[in-house]
C-alpha cells in the first residue's frame, strides 16, 4: 500500500474522529476566535487580527489617539511602586478598566503578534495593583495596536522547514526583584510559530547562569 495523500490523511483522521465523537466538518477554517485564516490559491495561510484590533480600538474609545511607532516609550522604568498615587488618583484608577484591556491584549500577542509580547508580559506584573504610570504604558500599547492594525503573519509554501530558534534575555533588569527577563521565538519558513517573554522565577547571579535558565 502507498503512501497517503494529504487528502487521503485528512479524510482518515476525520473517519477516526466522527467515531469517537460527534462532528461536523465545516470545511476549512476562516475564522478561529477572532484570528482570521486565508488561503490563497498557492497554498499560502495568513493569520491575522484586524477587526479584533479595531474592535479593541472601539471598546476604549482610542479612534481619537495618536498611532506610536514603538508597543513601549523608549527608556520607561516600570516598578510596582511608580507613582505612588495621591488618594484622588488612587480612586480613579480603581475605575479604569486595566485589567480589561490587557486581557485583550494578551490574546493578541498569543495569537498573532510576537511583538507585544515582552510587554504585555511586563504589563501583566501590575495587575495586583496598577498604578497611573502603567496604565499610561498601556495606553501607550493601545495606541501602537491601533497603528498596526494590518500586521499579519504568512506562512508561504515552499519556505525553509527548518525550525529556528532565538533566546534573549535582560540580566537582572528587574530593579527591585533583580530577576531577568527571558525571550524566545522560533521560525519555520521565515515565520513565526511559537514564541514567549517571561520573567524568570529564580535570580541569576551571572549573566552566564540567566542565559543557562533561558
Amino acid at each position: 500500500m502507498g503512501a497517503l495523500s494529504i487528502l487521503e490523511r485528512e479524510l482518515l483522521a476525520k473517519a477516526q474522529l466522527s467515531s469517537s465523537y460527534e462532528i461536523k466538518d465545516l470545511g476549512e477554517a476562516k475564522l478561529i476566535l477572532e484570528m482570521h485564516v486565508i488561503r490563497n490559491v498557492l497554498g499560502d495561510i495568513t493569520l491575522f487580527q484586524q477587526a479584533y484590533c479595531k474592535q479593541i480600538i472601539k471598546c476604549f474609545n482610542i479612534g481619537g489617539y495618536v498611532p506610536t511607532s514603538t508597543p513601549l516609550s523608549p527608556g520607561i522604568t516600570l516598578l510596582c511602586n511608580n507613582c505612588l498615587d495621591n488618594a484622588h488618583d488612587a480612586n480613579k484608577i480603581k475605575n479604569i478598566p486595566y485589567h480589561e484591556a490587557l486581557g485583550l491584549l494578551i490574546w493578541l500577542q498569543v495569537a498573532t503578534r510576537p511583538n507585544l509580547s515582552f510587554v504585555v508580559n511586563m504589563l501583566s506584573r501590575f495587575t495586583h495593583n496598577p498604578r497611573k504610570l502603567h496604565w499610561n504604558a498601556l495606553k501607550h500599547i493601545l495606541a501602537y495596536t491601533k497603528g498596526t492594525t494590518h500586521y499579519r503573519v504568512i506562512y508561504k509554501i515552499g519556505g525553509n522547514l527548518d525550525l529556528i530558534g532565538y533566546v534573549n534575555f535582560d540580566f537582572a533588569g528587574c530593579r527591585e526583584s533583580r530577576h531577568s527577563t527571558k525571550s524566545n521565538i522560533f521560525i519555520i519558513v521565515g515565520e513565526p510559530v511559537s514564541w514567549e517573554s517571561k520573567h524568570q522565577e529564580t535570580m541569576a547571579l551571572s549573566t552566564v547562569e540567566a542565559e543557562y535558565i533561558a
